[in-house]
């Protein structure tokens, strides 16, 4: 299923934070927000798992204005890793998992065989099988971060909304963690800070620069030593990927003032 924002506007008290924001995220891709702190992202994402409605526009999933579905139904096709993500739930990891089926259950109705085996799958993908039993409130944050896209994927949505899911995570995590994104051929929408995870992962990328899109494209078109410059005030260079042929990210960490003069590009 696609996700399409139209003229998203978002206001906090009287403040306007998103603006005129379009997008479109297409069935089966991954689509990345990248920007500067505070530059919206979150803010959008928010608007499309429903945890914040509009000031104008909309969030249309195929078609349908999402705000207008029954939060059950939205909850079918919508899953989100927000993040605000809650430390002190007092349920073992696999009670966490399982919250995931509720959009699916009548009010009380306990957990089927069919439940318990999408749970112990979506733990056996993140690497969590054998942990099923553990308070999650005595997990790390990484564990904690593997459960709780374990829930999403127990929702078996249409789309995932992601919010800066590799926080937390050592390296090995964030690999296996952007390799399963990519082998769930689901529609994905997702905010990363880091550029070069989002180069390797994403189909397309839109840039937000204080509450609006400034720019958007392949990887390969957005992420430029100009745009660098502009928006996230660094130097860098743009070379190929020496393992995958991705656009990489170089940054001169030593500089970070006079940043006009783009460093020169190399084949991408």
């Amino acid at each position: 299923m696609r996700i399409e924002i139209e003229d998203l506007t978002v206001a906090y008290h009287g403040r306007t934070v998103v603006s005129g924001v379009r997008l479109l995220a297409l069935p089966g891709q991954i689509t990345g927000l990248i920007g500067p702190n505070g530059s919206g992202k979150s803010t959008v994402l928010r608007t499309v798992y429903r945890h914040l409605r509009p000031e104008s526009g909309r969030v249309l999933l195929d078609g349908a204005d999402l705000t207008a579905l029954p939060a059950a139904r939205a909850a079918r096709h919508v899953a989100a890793l927000p993040q605000e993500r809650g430390s002190d739930f007092e349920l073992t990891v696999r009670e966490v998992v399982a919250m995931g089926r509720i959009p699916y259950k009548r009010s009380f109705a306990r957990d089927d065989d069919g439940d318990r085996r999408i749970v112990a799958d979506s733990l056996d993908r993140v690497g969590m099988a054998e942990h099923g039993h553990r308070r999650f409130s005595a997990l790390s944050g990484g564990e904690r971060q593997r459960v709780l896209l374990a829930r999403t994927l127990a929702q078996d949505p249409d789309v995932l909304v992601l919010d800066e899911p590799t926080n937390h995570l050592d390296i090995r995590h964030q690999v296996d963690l952007l390799a399963l994104l990519r082998a769930q051929h689901r529609t994905t929408l997702v905010s990363l800070h880091d550029l070069n995870a989002a180069a390797s992962v994403c189909d397309r990328l839109y840039v937000l620069h204080s509450g609006a899109v400034v720019a958007s494209g392949t990887p390969a078109d957005v992420l430029t030593p100009a745009l660098m410059a502009e928006v996230f005030g660094v130097r860098a260079a743009v070379v190929e990927h020496p393992l995958t042929g991705d656009p990489l990210i170089a940054f001169d960490h030593r500089t970070t003032a006079d940043v006009g003069a783009p460093v020169p590009v190399g084949p991408v």
